[in-house]
């Protein structure tokens, strides 16, 4: 008798939000609403709950044996970690047998690509190229779509200037404006024309907010900081994101000022809902519901399930606090069955919009899989992405591009024959997926040269360690080449979630090994793989020819070939700071003035800058070098004198004018040079990545208008202020070739 109710109710429920009900439009929220009357509340609290699979773990497990009982329950859902046509068609069908039949949604760290590893997400944003950034993530949703995933957590889009924080390798940089760029096109690769399709992935913008910031670069630490700093610097990104329409968002592990995000009723409901108007759902981020209780807000999970319900806190991952006293909650009045159900429909809507009452199982196809897996214009897209990641930092005399025909080659170091390595942190680990998909540097660089050249390889060093048994035999094959390829840097798990390093030198004794293959008198070049910025100081003094390459992924020694013989002139620029030593962090461009400020290196005395260090970093935001070289002329405004609603037009000319084609990154930056409260000295507020032919010259033209000349006051609202701007172009943060001033009239 049971069954037969079960299931007269399910068809009752079908029935009522079926699109025949609502003719075509297919009205999702009315579909919501008519299915959570059916639900009870423990299928409510069910829905708030993530529980991560038992193959693999982004975080601490909790041990469940009883799992699959809970997800035919209809007391799970959605599943983390569960990746595969098989594996994810296997729990579904368990769902499937839930007295309500409601889909589970799968969730996925798909950072940087899926089975064709892109490169870290970091590195891509030196390409400033958002076209490619966005196709590297349309890759990586069809095929994490294929193989049964809905969801990713990604893109990363917090605001990071602090190098020991091991997590900046998921994000773009410094800089609010250029990393609000980049979180649209990652939100609008993943998730295509619009949700639903089999080959989108719904995105999920994190860690909200100001993760970035935490003290000391320290992961998971404390955030303390201004409103005005926290709309101005911190939370653009997470806007863009919402305004191009990302599905999620998740909470960080962070407080701000005293608060755990992830119970923060001011982000989550004030900022996020109401002035943003978002309306998707919000997602914890691993068991951070229930460390509220370490931060010290909260005495116990009972508390922390109420605080981050009532924040605006809609699913649970893996801290079991709703699961285990939500219930008890509204049965106690201390949340409100309107809050419950606000949070189940905002996740029953994306499973709506997914498709996935329709047919559970549209995300299970084996053919689309593995045609998916193995399509080789993912490759060439992944081999583009890696190429354009890579930062040339010096390049003394020439010496590179090489050429192929070169008669000896000694490559050395680490990263060599390394296979994982090149994948870099949060890669995905695919099961049945062979690892020699990667392509070496060795097999890279060997399948460029020519016939008659000869590649000598040695190991010489690890990337950490004192070990110098290496050291002769690398230094006998330096001494047959013509040129020494060396590499050097950190491995892939020395930067990434809980890799924060006090230290973030060079490790082990790669630059001792680097100085002895210098006195040889070879000609080195230098190829640094790492997820941060690094301090190197012997090697930039030193080293004729240095290419920062991160971590590239897939195709990584393919795309090291095409830019150390030229088939490709690397044109990325650097979107974080990089300091001389750990003493000069926070380092960052975009920094206000002093009082005193410091003018020179020289000038010692009463200035704001350590006596014992230069005042400019080792490499500033925006640097990069190309194997040619770029004039900037014809600075054109065409109003020094406008009214708010104006738009201010800039023009620059460029020229190339060396021996070959490159793109060169033109950046406009501005100062407000007397406000209110002070501004920085310099605000990226423009940039065209624009192509040129040797001897080609192009005009860029820029916009400037309200709200690129705006600012937060000290109450956190946005003004516009009369007055005058510094108006500069440049190829860096630093390297202003055309400047000029505009002024806002009252």
């Amino acid at each position: 008798m049971t069954r037969i109710v079960v299931t007269l109710s399910w068809v009752l429920v079908f029935t009522l939000f079926s699109t025949q009900i609502f003719g075509q439009t297919n009205n999702v929220y009315l579909r919501a609403d008519s299915l959570l009357k059916w639900m009870t509340l423990k299928e409510k609290v069910g829905q708030l709950n993530q529980y991560n699979d038992d193959w693999d773990a982004t975080g601490p497990v909790t041990v469940d044996p009883n799992k699959a009982e809970q997800v035919q329950n209809g007391e799970v859902g959605s599943l983390l970690n569960c990746v595969t046509v098989q594996r994810t068609r296997k729990w579904q069908s368990i769902a499937m047998q839930s007295r309500l039949k409601i889909p589970l949604l799968f969730g996925q760290d798909v950072i940087h690509g899926y089975k064709t590893t892109f490169p870290i997400p970091l590195g891509e944003s030196c390409s400033w190229d958002l076209d490619a950034i966005g196709r590297s993530e349309r890759v990586a949703a069809t095929e994490a779509s294929a193989a049964g995933v809905h969801w990713t957590f990604a893109p990363m889009v917090d605001i990071t200037r602090d190098p020991r924080w091991g997590r900046v390798m998921e994000g773009s940089g410094e800089d609010p404006y250029l990393g609000s760029l980049i979180a649209a096109a990652r939100v609008k690769g993943f998730q295509g024309e619009h949700l639903g399709e089999t080959n989108a992935l719904m995105a999920c913008a994190k860690h909200f907010a100001a993760y970035g910031a935490a003290v000391g670069g320290r992961d998971y630490n404390s955030v303390d900081m201004s409103g005005r700093l926290l709309r101005e610097v911190y939370l653009p990104p997470f806007k863009a994101a919402v305004d191009a329409g990302v599905a999620t968002l998740m909470t960080s592990f962070n407080d701000i000022n005293g608060v755990p995000s992830t119970g923060n009723k001011e982000l989550l409901t004030q900022i996020l809902r109401k002035e943003w108007g978002f309306t998707g759902f919000v997602v914890s981020d691993w068991g951070s519901v229930g460390e509220m209780v370490n931060h010290g807000n909260v005495a116990s999970d009972y508390e922390a399930a109420l605080s981050a319900i009532n924040a605006g806190c809609d699913m649970d991952m893996e801290s079991r606090c709703y699961r285990n006293h939500l219930e008890k909650l509204v049965m106690e009045g201390l949340v409100s069955s309107a809050a419950v159900d606000e949070a189940v429909r905002r996740i029953l809507v994306k499973k709506f919009e997914l498709g996935l009452f329709e047919d559970p199982y549209r995300f299970c196809n084996e053919e689309r899989e593995r045609k998916a897996l193995n399509n080789p214009e993912h490759t060439a897209m992944a081999r583009e992405m890696a190429r354009k990641s890579i930062v040339l930092l010096k390049n003394e005399n020439h010496l590179l591009p090489l050429s192929p025909t070169l008669k000896n080659i000694a490559v050395i170091g680490p990263m060599v024959m390394a296979v994982n390595q090149n994948k870099g942190f949060w890669d995905v680990n695919v099961p049945g997926v062979d690892s020699n998909l990667i392509v070496t540097w060795w097999e890279g660089i060997s399948a460029r040269v020519s016939r008659e050249t000869r590649l000598h390889y040695a190991l010489g060093c690890g990337f950490d360690g004192e070990s110098r048994k290496g050291f002769g035999e690398a230094l006998a094959i330096a001494q047959q080449a013509d040129v020494v390829l060396f590499t050097m840097g950190e491995r892939r798990d020395m930067s990434g979630e809980a890799r924060s390093r006090s230290n973030i030198g060079i490790p082990g004794v790669q630059e001792e090994l680097l100085e002895l293959l210098l006195k040889t008198g070879k000609p080195v070049v230098v190829l640094i793989s790492a997820g941060r910025p690094l301090v190197f100081n012997y090697t930039a003094d030193h080293a004729p020819a240095i290419l920062y390459t991160w971590w590239l992924g897939s195709e990584a020694g393919n795309a090291i070939a095409d830019v150390l013989f030229g088939d490709y002139n690397p044109s990325a620029k650097l979107t974080m700071t990089f300091p001389r030593s750990v003493g000069q962090i926070p380092i960052y461009y975009s920094h206000f003035n002093t009082g005193r400020p410091a003018q020179n290196d020289s000038d010692r005395f009463y200035r704001s800058a350590y006596t014992d260090l230069s005042i400019h970093p080792k490499y500033e935001f925006g640097y990069g070098l190309s194997y040619t070289t770029f004039r900037y002329g014809n600075l054109e405004i065409n109003r020094k004198q406008f009214q708010k609603g104006d738009v201010v037009v800039v023009k620059v000319t460029v020229s190339n004018t060396g021996s070959f084609d490159g793109e060169e990154i033109v950046q406009l930056y501005i100062r407000d040079l007397v406000g209110s409260i002070s501004r920085p000295v310099s605000e990226l507020k423009d940039f065209a990545k624009v192509s040129l032919k040797k001897g080609e010259s192009k005009t860029i033209t820029f916009n400037l208008d309200a709200a690129k000349l705006s600012f937060f006051d000290q109450n956190a609202k946005p003004v516009l202020e009369p007055g005058h701007f510094a108006v500069m172009v440049g190829a860096s943060s630093a390297d202003i070739r055309l400047q000029d001033r505009i002024e806002l009239m009252k």
